[in-house]
């Protein structure tokens, strides 16, 4: 007996060559994932761009981000306060007449102690009475020993007005 066999269009046997007589599916073409892999690795690429951007910009261009700190604005000044010289105590029945002048800062008027008639002395003049008293000759009159009291000096007066005295000036330094 003679086997049949029939073609059908493209010269594929009836059965797609499967047994069971089902036709061979046809696989899906390979430029569908090709194209959506090279979308996603496109945007990928722009998410690590715009995100390296604004690291950069954060930490390189930013005003201020050079981890500095921005420096304070210096003071203003304002009125100057002048202090008229007291006679002072040293050791050894010596004294020292001291007059100084503060400077201080426009914002001083706005801070504590003062009255109508402007920012209260007194406490300056404490200040010095502390400094200064009991403290022999050689102590005050050397110039190295009075720069460092001078400058202990400012220290303190800026702890009893609030920062606000800039600087301060003899006007008066007379040792007997």
């Amino acid at each position: 007996m003679p086997i049949e066999q029939r073609v059908i269009g493209g010269g594929q046997k009836i059965g797609g060559g499967k047994i069971g007589g089902s036709p061979a599916k046809e696989e899906p073409a390979a430029e569908e994932p090709k194209k959506k892999s090279k979308k996603l690795l496109i945007i990928i690429a722009a998410l690590v761009i715009v995100v390296g951007g604004a690291a950069a910009y954060f930490f390189l261009l930013k005003p201020g981000g050079s981890g500095e700190p921005a420096a304070e604005p210096e003071p203003e000044p304002g009125e100057v306060l002048t202090v008229e010289p007291i006679s002072l105590n040293l050791a050894d029945g010596h004294y020292l007449r001291l007059g100084f002048a503060m400077q201080m800062t426009a914002d001083a008027a706005a801070g504590e102690g003062e009255g109508e008639g402007g920012i209260d002395t007194s406490k300056a003049i404490d200040t010095a009475i502390e400094l200064y008293s009991g403290r022999t000759v050689a102590e005050v009159s050397g110039t190295d020993s009075r720069v460092a009291l001078k400058d202990q000096f400012l220290a303190q007066l800026n702890d009893g007005y609030h920062d606000t005295v800039l600087e301060v000036n003899f006007t008066n330094y007379v040792t007997q």
